[in-house]
């Protein structure tokens, strides 16, 4: 009994120690100067085409979903942690005509029976020029409250059926074991940064 207990309190111990770690850096004291932020932009936009190419090779029919959506936004790494209460956080650009037109941060909070951490990419497709122009102009936009969302799940053929895809936002989330498509994006919040 005790063992557990120990087991209980390290665990919340290195829940919360991994948190308060999230905001140190080995930055010098202006995280927002010029070629701080040029560097992090430069950096992410390459995490974002890593990101794109993997989701083509591993998801097929995604190159044609993506062709026929107004923006994409992309979230490389998206980490989630947490010890019976959860969130996960990750930054991201948003591309329109396969340029890049700002940057976001997602975040949502979770609760129930979960341990542990691990990293996901998540890529949100805007299907119609309404559903992109509301998330542009929102001042916080909210998956499920503010559009309706739907994650893309592989057909009976192995890949994405981009005729049944009419969601306003179809949603794509890979873990490193590839396509999931058995979870909800609901809540999860995605506002803008300025990098």
């Amino acid at each position: 009994m005790q063992i557990r207990k120990l087991v209980v309190m390290l665990g919340a111990a290195i829940a919360v120690s991994s948190f308060g770690l999230t905001g140190c850096t080995t930055t010098p004291d202006k995280p927002n100067s010029a070629a701080t932020n040029a560097s992090k932009r430069t950096a992410l936009d390459a995490e974002v085409d890593a990101t794109l190419s993997r989701t083509h090779s591993v998801v097929p029919g995604s190159r044609e979903l993506m062709a026929k959506a107004a923006g994409v936004l992309v979230f490389p790494k998206v980490i989630q942690a947490g010890l019976v209460v959860g969130g996960e956080h990750g930054n991201g650009a948003l591309h329109i005509g396969g340029k890049t037109t700002g940057y976001y941060n997602t975040t949502s909070l979770s609760v129930g029976l979960q341990a542990g951490a691990q990293s996901k990419s998540v890529v949100f497709l805007f299907m119609t020029k309404d559903a992109l122009d509301n998330f542009r102009r929102s001042s916080g936009w909210s998956a499920g409250a503010d559009a309706s969302v739907a994650v893309v799940k592989v057909g009976a053929n192995g890949s994405v059926d981009t005729t049944t895809a009419t969601a306003p936002v179809e949603v794509i989330v890979l873990t490193n074991a590839g396509l999931m498509g058995d979870l909800s994006v609901d809540g999860t919040k995605i506002s803008k940064i300025d990098l």
